[in-house]
């Protein structure tokens, strides 16, 4: 599973969807459905607007951390 930091990143930074919007260029769309870790699919440069914003690394705003199988 990819989890996404946008929602922690935003509020230390007291931004709002509509702010990460209009200084991303990105759609307020977009932006939620990262804030609310519900995106199925990601542009690269919708990543690189992120890294950009927060002057942060990929691997700052996104995490892999790996499926745990189910113990039968």
């Amino acid at each position: 599973m990819v989890r996404c930091h946008l929602s922690r990143m935003m509020g230390e930074r007291k931004m709002k969807i509509v702010d990460v919007a209009r200084i991303t260029g990105l759609h307020r769309n977009t932006i939620t459905l990262l804030y609310n870790e519900t995106a199925t699919r990601l542009d690269v440069e919708t990543i690189d607007r992120l890294c950009a914003l927060f002057r942060c690394a990929v691997g700052d705003l996104f995490e892999y951390i790996p499926d745990v199988p189910s113990q039968e």
